[in-house]
């Protein structure tokens, strides 16, 4: 089994930021990439930001230029660095993990529980 463990969300005011952590443990071969997504209430879950094995990077364009996607030195942690929030970025944030798993060696889909955010004076 794995597991996603999240931390990091809150409420901040417009204009702040915050930083997730996601952590991924279990029987993980390797990673093919990590990322996060948000669902506002009422809409779908999308993509906020993704990091793939190669270190390449990928954002959604309501995001560029503000948030940043980056990997811890430890091994399968993922963090989203949030700058110059607005109120239309209050959303549940999923990090998501997509690797192969031991034994069985078969690609993966994994969520974590979510962590609130919200942005609000």
């Amino acid at each position: 089994q794995v597991q996603l463990v999240e931390s990091g969300g809150g409420l901040v005011q417009p204009g702040g930021s915050l930083r997730l952590s996601c952590a991924a443990s279990g029987n993980i071969f390797t990673v093919n990439a990590m990322g996060w997504y948000r669902q506002a209430p009422g809409k779908e879950r999308e993509l906020v930001a993704v990091i793939i094995s190669d270190g390449s990077t990928e954002y959604a364009d309501s995001v560029l230029g503000r948030f940043t996607i980056s990997r811890g030195n430890a091994k399968n942690t993922v963090y989203l660095q949030m700058n110059s929030l607005k109120p239309e970025d209050t959303a549940v944030y999923y990090c998501n993990l997509n690797s192969r798993r031991l034994p069985d060696m078969r690609q993966y889909n994994d969520w974590g529980q979510g962590t609130q955010v919200t942005v609000s004076s």
